[in-house]
Protein backbone atom coordinates (compact mmCIF):
# COMPACT_ATOMS: atom_id res chain seq x y z
CA UNK A 1 0.00 0.00 0.00
CA UNK A 2 1.34 3.35 -1.33
CA UNK A 3 0.15 6.32 1.22
CA UNK A 4 3.06 8.15 0.19
CA UNK A 5 3.47 11.98 2.50
CA UNK A 6 3.96 12.07 6.12
CA UNK A 7 1.73 10.02 6.91
CA UNK A 8 3.16 6.29 6.73
CA UNK A 9 0.41 3.64 8.22
CA UNK A 10 3.22 1.39 9.62
CA UNK A 11 6.89 0.52 9.28
CA UNK A 12 8.30 -1.92 7.51
CA UNK A 13 6.86 -5.84 8.33
CA UNK A 14 8.70 -9.27 7.63
CA UNK A 15 6.48 -12.05 5.68
CA UNK A 16 5.70 -14.25 8.85
CA UNK A 17 4.50 -10.66 10.32
CA UNK A 18 2.46 -10.22 7.51
CA UNK A 19 0.86 -13.29 7.38
CA UNK A 20 -2.68 -13.19 8.54
CA UNK A 21 -3.19 -14.10 12.52
CA UNK A 22 -4.71 -17.37 13.62
CA UNK A 23 -7.96 -16.90 15.81
CA UNK A 24 -8.37 -19.35 18.64
CA UNK A 25 -11.31 -19.11 21.50
CA UNK A 26 -10.38 -18.31 24.65
CA UNK A 27 -12.85 -17.49 26.93
CA UNK A 28 -16.96 -17.26 27.39
CA UNK A 29 -18.78 -15.07 29.75
CA UNK A 30 -22.75 -15.29 29.62
CA UNK A 31 -22.78 -17.87 26.82
CA UNK A 32 -26.50 -18.76 26.28
CA UNK A 33 -27.88 -22.20 26.05
CA UNK A 34 -29.48 -23.24 22.78
CA UNK A 35 -33.13 -21.83 22.91
CA UNK A 36 -32.45 -19.61 25.82
CA UNK A 37 -34.44 -16.45 26.04
CA UNK A 38 -32.07 -13.29 26.08
CA UNK A 39 -33.45 -10.99 28.71
CA UNK A 40 -33.33 -7.13 27.35
CA UNK A 41 -31.34 -5.38 29.91
CA UNK A 42 -28.66 -8.12 30.02
CA UNK A 43 -27.64 -7.23 26.24
CA UNK A 44 -24.15 -5.82 26.39
CA UNK A 45 -23.58 -1.92 25.10
CA UNK A 46 -20.46 -1.19 25.76
CA UNK A 47 -17.16 -3.09 26.11
CA UNK A 48 -13.26 -1.37 27.05
CA UNK A 49 -9.95 -2.26 27.98
CA UNK A 50 -8.07 -0.49 30.07
CA UNK A 51 -4.32 1.21 29.51
CA UNK A 52 -2.70 -1.60 30.87
CA UNK A 53 -5.02 -4.38 29.62
CA UNK A 54 -5.08 -5.99 32.71
CA UNK A 55 -8.98 -5.15 33.61
CA UNK A 56 -11.80 -5.41 31.02
CA UNK A 57 -15.59 -3.45 31.78
CA UNK A 58 -18.73 -4.24 30.39
CA UNK A 59 -21.82 -1.77 30.26
CA UNK A 60 -25.16 -3.87 29.69
CA UNK A 61 -29.17 -2.21 29.01
CA UNK A 62 -29.95 -3.03 32.77
CA UNK A 63 -27.33 -0.02 33.42
CA UNK A 64 -25.12 -2.37 34.77
CA UNK A 65 -21.52 -2.02 34.56
CA UNK A 66 -19.95 -5.42 35.01
CA UNK A 67 -15.11 -5.54 35.55
CA UNK A 68 -13.16 -8.13 34.47
CA UNK A 69 -9.58 -8.67 35.71
CA UNK A 70 -6.57 -10.96 33.74
CA UNK A 71 -5.13 -13.63 35.88
CA UNK A 72 -3.02 -15.57 33.73
CA UNK A 73 -0.12 -12.75 34.25
CA UNK A 74 -0.35 -12.85 37.72
CA UNK A 75 0.75 -16.63 38.14
CA UNK A 76 4.19 -16.05 36.66
CA UNK A 77 5.51 -14.73 39.92
CA UNK A 78 6.01 -11.08 38.42
CA UNK A 79 4.64 -7.97 36.18
CA UNK A 80 4.02 -8.62 32.49
CA UNK A 81 6.13 -6.02 31.73
CA UNK A 82 8.60 -7.39 33.59
CA UNK A 83 8.74 -10.57 32.54
CA UNK A 84 8.93 -9.01 28.66
CA UNK A 85 11.66 -7.09 29.77
CA UNK A 86 13.80 -10.03 30.54
CA UNK A 87 12.27 -11.82 27.25
CA UNK A 88 10.19 -14.18 29.47
CA UNK A 89 7.72 -16.39 26.94
CA UNK A 90 4.21 -16.69 28.53
CA UNK A 91 2.83 -19.85 26.79
CA UNK A 92 -0.54 -19.43 28.22
CA UNK A 93 -2.97 -17.00 26.25
CA UNK A 94 -4.81 -14.53 27.98
CA UNK A 95 -7.36 -15.28 30.74
CA UNK A 96 -9.63 -13.28 32.47
CA UNK A 97 -12.12 -13.43 35.92
CA UNK A 98 -14.99 -11.77 36.94
CA UNK A 99 -14.64 -9.19 39.25
CA UNK A 100 -17.10 -7.18 40.36
CA UNK A 101 -20.19 -5.44 38.85
CA UNK A 102 -22.37 -2.48 39.94
CA UNK A 103 -25.73 -0.76 39.05
CA UNK A 104 -24.30 2.36 37.62
CA UNK A 105 -27.46 3.93 35.87
CA UNK A 106 -31.49 3.65 36.95
CA UNK A 107 -33.96 4.16 34.47
CA UNK A 108 -35.80 8.08 35.32
CA UNK A 109 -38.28 10.52 33.69
CA UNK A 110 -37.70 13.65 32.96
CA UNK A 111 -41.15 15.35 33.96
CA UNK A 112 -40.15 18.94 31.84
CA UNK A 113 -40.09 16.94 28.77
CA UNK A 114 -41.88 13.40 29.26
CA UNK A 115 -39.27 12.08 28.33
CA UNK A 116 -38.34 8.57 29.45
CA UNK A 117 -34.42 8.01 29.92
CA UNK A 118 -33.29 4.60 29.76
CA UNK A 119 -30.54 2.94 31.93
CA UNK A 120 -28.65 1.85 29.44
CA UNK A 121 -24.84 2.23 29.06
CA UNK A 122 -23.87 3.62 26.04
CA UNK A 123 -20.23 4.27 26.59
CA UNK A 124 -17.41 3.05 29.14
CA UNK A 125 -14.15 4.96 29.53
CA UNK A 126 -11.27 3.88 31.63
CA UNK A 127 -9.18 6.98 33.43
CA UNK A 128 -5.98 7.06 35.27
CA UNK A 129 -5.46 4.40 37.98
CA UNK A 130 -4.27 5.99 41.91
CA UNK A 131 -3.20 4.21 45.34
CA UNK A 132 -4.36 0.67 43.58
CA UNK A 133 -8.02 2.27 42.83
CA UNK A 134 -9.80 1.60 39.55
CA UNK A 135 -11.81 5.21 37.63
CA UNK A 136 -14.13 5.08 35.20
CA UNK A 137 -16.69 6.93 33.65
CA UNK A 138 -19.84 5.77 32.66
CA UNK A 139 -22.79 7.20 30.27
CA UNK A 140 -25.78 6.60 29.84
CA UNK A 141 -28.21 9.05 27.17
CA UNK A 142 -28.23 12.18 29.78
CA UNK A 143 -26.04 11.39 32.84
CA UNK A 144 -22.42 10.75 33.08
CA UNK A 145 -20.96 9.06 36.18
CA UNK A 146 -17.52 8.64 37.42
CA UNK A 147 -16.91 5.53 39.58
CA UNK A 148 -14.24 4.47 41.91
CA UNK A 149 -13.51 0.50 42.46
CA UNK A 150 -11.22 0.06 45.25
CA UNK A 151 -10.51 -3.26 47.60
CA UNK A 152 -11.38 -2.69 51.03
CA UNK A 153 -10.42 -4.57 53.99
CA UNK A 154 -13.18 -6.64 55.55
CA UNK A 155 -13.63 -5.70 59.36
CA UNK A 156 -15.07 -8.72 61.60
CA UNK A 157 -16.26 -8.93 65.39
CA UNK A 158 -13.38 -11.61 66.61
CA UNK A 159 -14.68 -11.58 70.26
CA UNK A 160 -17.81 -10.81 72.23
CA UNK A 161 -16.70 -11.51 75.62
CA UNK A 162 -20.12 -12.37 76.62
CA UNK A 163 -20.55 -14.63 79.46
CA UNK A 164 -22.34 -17.75 77.43
CA UNK A 165 -24.21 -18.61 80.12
CA UNK A 166 -26.42 -15.72 79.92
CA UNK A 167 -26.76 -14.64 76.36
CA UNK A 168 -25.66 -16.09 72.95
CA UNK A 169 -23.27 -14.36 69.87
CA UNK A 170 -23.99 -10.68 69.43
CA UNK A 171 -25.93 -10.24 72.14
CA UNK A 172 -28.77 -12.23 71.34
CA UNK A 173 -30.99 -14.60 73.88
CA UNK A 174 -30.07 -18.06 74.52
CA UNK A 175 -32.62 -20.61 75.27
CA UNK A 176 -33.98 -20.45 78.64
CA UNK A 177 -35.62 -22.99 80.58
CA UNK A 178 -38.26 -22.41 82.62
CA UNK A 179 -36.44 -21.81 85.60
CA UNK A 180 -34.10 -19.73 84.26
CA UNK A 181 -34.10 -15.62 84.78
CA UNK A 182 -34.35 -13.33 81.95
CA UNK A 183 -31.01 -12.20 80.48
CA UNK A 184 -30.45 -8.64 78.67
CA UNK A 185 -29.41 -8.06 75.10
CA UNK A 186 -25.62 -7.05 76.73
CA UNK A 187 -25.84 -9.96 78.43
CA UNK A 188 -26.53 -8.74 82.26
CA UNK A 189 -29.56 -10.76 84.31
CA UNK A 190 -31.49 -8.42 87.01
CA UNK A 191 -33.65 -10.28 89.27
CA UNK A 192 -36.41 -7.87 88.86
CA UNK A 193 -38.35 -6.76 86.08
CA UNK A 194 -36.95 -4.03 84.15
CA UNK A 195 -40.41 -1.97 84.46
CA UNK A 196 -40.49 -2.51 88.46
CA UNK A 197 -39.42 0.46 90.95
CA UNK A 198 -35.71 0.32 92.83
CA UNK A 199 -33.69 2.92 94.09
CA UNK A 200 -30.62 0.49 93.77
CA UNK A 201 -28.84 2.07 90.78
CA UNK A 202 -25.23 1.04 92.38
CA UNK A 203 -22.51 -1.06 90.21
CA UNK A 204 -21.24 -3.51 92.40
CA UNK A 205 -17.73 -4.37 93.58
CA UNK A 206 -15.46 -5.15 90.24
CA UNK A 207 -17.64 -4.01 87.96
CA UNK A 208 -19.93 -6.25 85.61
CA UNK A 209 -18.56 -8.90 84.24
CA UNK A 210 -20.63 -9.97 82.22
CA UNK A 211 -20.24 -6.47 80.12
CA UNK A 212 -17.96 -5.78 77.45
CA UNK A 213 -16.99 -4.04 74.22
CA UNK A 214 -16.86 -6.13 71.64
CA UNK A 215 -13.41 -6.98 69.88
CA UNK A 216 -13.14 -5.74 66.40
CA UNK A 217 -10.71 -6.60 63.72
CA UNK A 218 -9.47 -6.05 60.42
CA UNK A 219 -9.88 -9.77 58.79
CA UNK A 220 -7.11 -10.41 55.42
CA UNK A 221 -10.77 -10.86 53.05
CA UNK A 222 -10.68 -7.78 50.90
CA UNK A 223 -14.63 -6.66 49.59
CA UNK A 224 -15.10 -4.61 46.45
CA UNK A 225 -16.45 -1.62 46.56
CA UNK A 226 -17.39 0.62 43.65
CA UNK A 227 -18.61 4.53 45.40
CA UNK A 228 -19.63 7.31 42.53
CA UNK A 229 -17.56 9.85 42.85
CA UNK A 230 -19.41 12.51 40.87
CA UNK A 231 -22.38 13.32 38.29
CA UNK A 232 -22.26 15.28 35.61
CA UNK A 233 -25.62 15.98 34.66
CA UNK A 234 -28.16 18.49 33.33
CA UNK A 235 -25.83 19.53 30.23
CA UNK A 236 -26.79 17.42 27.32
CA UNK A 237 -30.37 18.24 25.44
CA UNK A 238 -29.34 15.27 23.46
CA UNK A 239 -28.84 12.04 24.32
CA UNK A 240 -25.08 11.44 24.22
CA UNK A 241 -23.24 9.51 22.03
CA UNK A 242 -19.68 9.62 23.08
CA UNK A 243 -17.65 9.86 26.09
CA UNK A 244 -13.52 10.67 25.71
CA UNK A 245 -10.68 11.02 28.48
CA UNK A 246 -7.82 13.67 27.99
CA UNK A 247 -4.14 12.38 27.97
CA UNK A 248 -3.91 15.02 30.97
CA UNK A 249 -5.88 12.75 33.17
CA UNK A 250 -7.69 16.08 34.67
CA UNK A 251 -10.45 15.96 31.79
CA UNK A 252 -12.70 14.74 29.40
CA UNK A 253 -15.50 15.22 26.87
CA UNK A 254 -18.96 14.55 26.26
CA UNK A 255 -20.73 14.50 22.63
CA UNK A 256 -24.47 14.53 21.64
CA UNK A 257 -26.30 15.33 18.10
CA UNK A 258 -25.03 18.64 18.37
CA UNK A 259 -22.72 19.93 21.23
CA UNK A 260 -19.74 18.54 22.68
CA UNK A 261 -18.56 19.69 26.36
CA UNK A 262 -15.37 20.14 28.21
CA UNK A 263 -15.82 18.65 31.74
CA UNK A 264 -13.43 18.62 34.48
CA UNK A 265 -13.05 15.67 36.81
CA UNK A 266 -13.40 16.97 39.81
CA UNK A 267 -16.07 19.61 39.43
CA UNK A 268 -19.61 18.03 38.14
CA UNK A 269 -21.79 21.38 38.30
CA UNK A 270 -19.89 23.09 35.20
CA UNK A 271 -18.89 22.64 32.06
CA UNK A 272 -17.24 24.44 28.28
CA UNK A 273 -19.15 24.15 25.24
CA UNK A 274 -16.83 23.87 22.96
CA UNK A 275 -18.81 22.17 19.77
CA UNK A 276 -22.00 23.21 18.55
CA UNK A 277 -23.08 22.77 15.40
CA UNK A 278 -26.57 23.94 16.04
CA UNK A 279 -28.20 25.96 13.58
CA UNK A 280 -30.41 29.00 14.16
CA UNK A 281 -33.21 27.11 12.47
CA UNK A 282 -33.17 23.39 12.91
CA UNK A 283 -34.78 23.53 9.21
CA UNK A 284 -31.38 24.19 8.30
CA UNK A 285 -29.77 21.64 9.90
CA UNK A 286 -27.53 18.88 7.37
CA UNK A 287 -25.55 17.02 10.04
CA UNK A 288 -25.33 15.80 13.63
CA UNK A 289 -22.57 14.29 15.49
CA UNK A 290 -22.14 10.55 15.99
CA UNK A 291 -18.62 10.28 17.74
CA UNK A 292 -15.85 11.82 18.81
CA UNK A 293 -12.59 10.98 20.54
CA UNK A 294 -9.63 13.00 22.22
CA UNK A 295 -6.00 12.53 20.70
CA UNK A 296 -4.02 10.08 22.51
CA UNK A 297 -0.97 12.14 23.15
CA UNK A 298 -1.69 15.95 22.05
CA UNK A 299 -4.33 17.20 25.14
CA UNK A 300 -5.50 20.15 22.56
CA UNK A 301 -6.68 18.19 19.48
CA UNK A 302 -9.86 16.12 19.54
CA UNK A 303 -11.53 14.64 16.26
CA UNK A 304 -15.27 14.23 15.53
CA UNK A 305 -17.53 12.77 12.98
CA UNK A 306 -20.79 13.35 11.34
CA UNK A 307 -23.37 11.70 9.66
CA UNK A 308 -22.26 12.93 6.59
CA UNK A 309 -19.21 10.74 6.39
CA UNK A 310 -16.85 13.53 7.72
CA UNK A 311 -14.14 13.68 10.01
CA UNK A 312 -13.19 17.16 12.11
CA UNK A 313 -9.53 17.39 13.58
CA UNK A 314 -9.68 20.15 15.74
CA UNK A 315 -7.55 22.11 18.05
CA UNK A 316 -8.17 23.56 21.35
CA UNK A 317 -5.56 26.36 21.43
CA UNK A 318 -7.36 28.24 18.31
CA UNK A 319 -10.37 29.00 19.98
CA UNK A 320 -12.53 28.85 22.82
CA UNK A 321 -15.03 27.65 20.99
CA UNK A 322 -14.15 25.44 17.83
CA UNK A 323 -16.84 26.31 15.37
CA UNK A 324 -14.18 26.18 12.54
CA UNK A 325 -11.81 23.10 12.32
CA UNK A 326 -8.50 22.60 11.71
CA UNK A 327 -8.58 19.55 9.10
CA UNK A 328 -11.10 18.18 7.22
CA UNK A 329 -11.21 14.60 6.69
CA UNK A 330 -13.97 13.10 3.76
CA UNK A 331 -13.86 10.82 1.19
CA UNK A 332 -15.27 12.50 -2.51
CA UNK A 333 -18.48 11.48 -4.11
CA UNK A 334 -17.75 8.77 -7.20
CA UNK A 335 -19.55 10.92 -9.78
CA UNK A 336 -23.06 8.61 -10.72
CA UNK A 337 -23.14 6.81 -7.89
CA UNK A 338 -25.29 9.19 -5.66
CA UNK A 339 -28.36 6.91 -4.33
CA UNK A 340 -31.16 7.44 -1.88
CA UNK A 341 -29.22 5.43 0.93
CA UNK A 342 -25.78 7.16 -0.05
CA UNK A 343 -26.03 9.55 2.81
CA UNK A 344 -27.16 7.43 5.32
CA UNK A 345 -24.79 4.75 4.75
CA UNK A 346 -22.12 7.36 4.75
CA UNK A 347 -22.69 7.85 8.21
CA UNK A 348 -20.15 7.54 10.71
CA UNK A 349 -21.01 5.21 13.69
CA UNK A 350 -17.63 5.24 15.68
CA UNK A 351 -13.90 7.05 15.15
CA UNK A 352 -10.90 6.19 16.95
CA UNK A 353 -7.58 7.21 17.11
CA UNK A 354 -4.26 4.65 16.58
CA UNK A 355 -2.43 4.57 19.82
CA UNK A 356 0.26 6.49 17.65
CA UNK A 357 -2.02 9.12 17.31
CA UNK A 358 -1.24 9.34 13.72
CA UNK A 359 -4.06 7.76 12.10
CA UNK A 360 -8.10 7.79 12.57
CA UNK A 361 -9.93 4.46 11.92
CA UNK A 362 -13.60 5.25 10.92
CA UNK A 363 -16.85 3.17 10.77
CA UNK A 364 -19.65 3.65 8.62
CA UNK A 365 -22.25 1.29 7.53
CA UNK A 366 -20.28 -0.58 4.83
CA UNK A 367 -16.82 0.01 5.21
CA UNK A 368 -13.53 0.69 7.63
CA UNK A 369 -11.64 3.97 6.39
CA UNK A 370 -8.47 4.48 7.75
CA UNK A 371 -7.19 8.20 7.39
CA UNK A 372 -3.71 9.54 8.16
CA UNK A 373 -3.91 12.95 10.29
CA UNK A 374 -1.46 14.56 8.12
CA UNK A 375 -3.31 13.66 4.70
CA UNK A 376 -6.69 15.06 4.88
CA UNK A 377 -7.44 14.73 0.51
CA UNK A 378 -9.05 10.73 1.68
CA UNK A 379 -8.57 7.90 3.45
CA UNK A 380 -5.19 5.68 3.10
CA UNK A 381 -7.34 2.39 3.29
CA UNK A 382 -10.59 1.43 2.50
CA UNK A 383 -11.93 -1.89 3.61
CA UNK A 384 -15.20 -3.55 2.68
CA UNK A 385 -16.85 -5.00 5.33
CA UNK A 386 -20.11 -6.60 4.06
CA UNK A 387 -20.43 -5.80 0.57
CA UNK A 388 -23.38 -8.02 -0.30
CA UNK A 389 -25.69 -6.35 1.80
CA UNK A 390 -25.77 -3.26 -1.08
CA UNK A 391 -28.11 -5.15 -3.03
CA UNK A 392 -30.34 -5.21 -0.14
CA UNK A 393 -30.29 -2.10 1.64
CA UNK A 394 -34.28 -1.17 0.88
CA UNK A 395 -34.96 -4.14 3.21
CA UNK A 396 -32.64 -2.92 5.70
CA UNK A 397 -33.87 0.38 5.77
CA UNK A 398 -37.29 -0.97 6.07
CA UNK A 399 -36.74 -2.76 8.72
CA UNK A 400 -33.86 -0.18 10.46
CA UNK A 401 -30.92 -2.06 10.17
CA UNK A 402 -29.12 0.20 8.13
CA UNK A 403 -29.36 2.41 11.09
CA UNK A 404 -27.31 0.07 13.58
CA UNK A 405 -24.42 2.22 14.68
CA UNK A 406 -20.93 -0.68 14.49
CA UNK A 407 -17.64 -0.01 16.88
CA UNK A 408 -14.61 0.04 15.55
CA UNK A 409 -10.94 -0.95 16.73
CA UNK A 410 -7.16 -0.79 16.17
CA UNK A 411 -4.48 -3.44 17.47
CA UNK A 412 -2.06 -1.93 19.93
CA UNK A 413 0.81 -2.13 17.18
CA UNK A 414 -1.72 -0.61 14.74
CA UNK A 415 -1.08 -3.14 12.11
CA UNK A 416 -4.87 -4.50 12.38
CA UNK A 417 -7.72 -3.03 12.02
CA UNK A 418 -10.85 -4.96 13.47
CA UNK A 419 -15.27 -4.24 13.52
CA UNK A 420 -18.51 -6.54 13.69
CA UNK A 421 -20.92 -7.67 11.01
CA UNK A 422 -24.27 -9.59 11.17
CA UNK A 423 -24.67 -13.07 11.90
CA UNK A 424 -22.19 -12.44 15.15
CA UNK A 425 -19.73 -12.08 12.71
CA UNK A 426 -16.51 -9.95 12.72
CA UNK A 427 -13.82 -8.89 10.23
CA UNK A 428 -9.86 -8.61 10.73
CA UNK A 429 -7.66 -6.47 8.46
CA UNK A 430 -4.39 -6.02 7.87
CA UNK A 431 -3.53 -2.43 7.32
CA UNK A 432 0.33 -2.47 7.23
CA UNK A 433 1.99 -2.00 3.75
CA UNK A 434 1.74 -4.99 2.11
CA UNK A 435 -0.62 -7.02 4.07
CA UNK A 436 -3.20 -8.80 2.30
CA UNK A 437 -5.03 -10.28 5.85
CA UNK A 438 -8.95 -9.67 5.60
CA UNK A 439 -10.58 -12.42 7.81
CA UNK A 440 -13.90 -13.48 8.83
CA UNK A 441 -14.81 -14.61 12.07
CA UNK A 442 -17.44 -15.90 14.39
CA UNK A 443 -18.45 -14.90 18.07
CA UNK A 444 -18.51 -18.68 19.20
CA UNK A 445 -16.28 -21.56 20.32
CA UNK A 446 -15.01 -22.08 16.82
CA UNK A 447 -14.43 -18.31 15.54
CA UNK A 448 -13.37 -19.96 12.22
CA UNK A 449 -16.39 -21.78 11.47
CA UNK A 450 -17.67 -19.25 9.38
CA UNK A 451 -14.05 -17.81 8.10
CA UNK A 452 -14.26 -16.20 4.96
CA UNK A 453 -10.61 -15.70 3.56
CA UNK A 454 -10.65 -12.57 0.91
CA UNK A 455 -7.92 -11.75 -1.19
CA UNK A 456 -6.99 -8.21 -1.48
CA UNK A 457 -7.06 -6.30 -4.57
CA UNK A 458 -6.46 -2.99 -5.41
CA UNK A 459 -9.59 -0.79 -6.40
CA UNK A 460 -9.84 1.33 -9.90
CA UNK A 461 -8.14 5.07 -8.97
CA UNK A 462 -11.50 7.02 -7.30
CA UNK A 463 -10.82 10.63 -8.81
CA UNK A 464 -7.32 12.19 -7.59
CA UNK A 465 -7.29 9.66 -4.80
CA UNK A 466 -4.65 6.62 -6.78
CA UNK A 467 -2.95 5.85 -3.23
CA UNK A 468 -6.51 4.31 -1.90
CA UNK A 469 -6.79 0.77 -1.50
CA UNK A 470 -10.12 -0.71 -1.29
CA UNK A 471 -9.81 -4.40 -0.17
CA UNK A 472 -12.39 -7.30 1.73
CA UNK A 473 -15.27 -7.19 -0.52
CA UNK A 474 -17.04 -10.30 -0.08
CA UNK A 475 -20.28 -10.34 -2.77
CA UNK A 476 -21.34 -13.53 -1.47
CA UNK A 477 -24.83 -13.77 0.12
CA UNK A 478 -24.37 -16.88 2.49
CA UNK A 479 -20.98 -17.96 4.69
CA UNK A 480 -18.75 -20.53 3.79
CA UNK A 481 -21.12 -23.07 4.69
CA UNK A 482 -23.52 -21.60 2.48
CA UNK A 483 -25.94 -20.25 5.24
CA UNK A 484 -28.13 -16.99 4.83
CA UNK A 485 -26.78 -14.23 7.13
CA UNK A 486 -28.73 -13.41 10.36
CA UNK A 487 -29.82 -9.34 9.88
CA UNK A 488 -31.10 -9.95 13.44
CA UNK A 489 -28.41 -10.96 15.00
CA UNK A 490 -25.45 -8.48 14.59
CA UNK A 491 -21.91 -7.60 16.31
CA UNK A 492 -21.48 -4.21 17.49
CA UNK A 493 -18.76 -3.50 20.13
CA UNK A 494 -15.78 -4.76 20.30
CA UNK A 495 -11.85 -3.80 21.41
CA UNK A 496 -9.02 -5.04 21.05
CA UNK A 497 -6.35 -5.48 23.89
CA UNK A 498 -3.92 -2.17 23.87
CA UNK A 499 -0.83 -4.40 23.93
CA UNK A 500 -1.27 -7.80 22.39
CA UNK A 501 -3.36 -9.78 19.69
CA UNK A 502 -6.57 -10.31 21.76
CA UNK A 503 -9.77 -9.31 21.09
CA UNK A 504 -13.16 -8.89 23.18
CA UNK A 505 -16.45 -9.28 21.40
CA UNK A 506 -19.78 -8.50 22.33
CA UNK A 507 -22.53 -10.74 21.07
CA UNK A 508 -26.44 -10.39 22.62
CA UNK A 509 -25.66 -10.72 26.26
CA UNK A 510 -22.38 -13.26 25.83
CA UNK A 511 -18.78 -11.68 26.35
CA UNK A 512 -16.60 -13.86 24.01
CA UNK A 513 -12.31 -13.26 23.72
CA UNK A 514 -9.96 -14.48 21.40
CA UNK A 515 -6.43 -14.37 21.14
CA UNK A 516 -4.13 -15.27 18.36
Amino acid sequence: MNVGGEGLLAPARSAADLSPLEWKFSQVFGERTAGEEVQEVDIISAIEFDRTGDHLATGDRGGRVVLFERTDTKDHGGHRRDLERMDYSISRHPEFRYKTEFQSHEPEFDYLKSLEIEEKINKIRWCQTANGALFLLSTNDKTIKFWKIQEKKVKKVCEMNVDASKSVENGAVGSLSASSKPSLANGVCKERPISSPSNDNSIPSGGLPSLHLPVVVTSHETSLMARCRRVYAHAHDYHINSISNNSDGETFISADDLRINLWNLEISNQSFNIVDVKPTNMEDLTEVITSAEFHPTHCNMLAYSSSRGSIRLIDLRQSALCDTHSKLFEEREVPGSRSFFTEIIASISDIKFAKNGRQVLSRDYMTLKLWDINMDSGPVATFQVHEYLRPKLCDLYENDSIFDKFECCLSGDGHRVATGSYSNQFRVFGCSEGSTEATTLEASKNPMRRQVQTPSRPSRSLGNLPRVLRRGADNSGADANGNSFDFTTKLLHLAWHPTENSLACAASNSLYMYYA
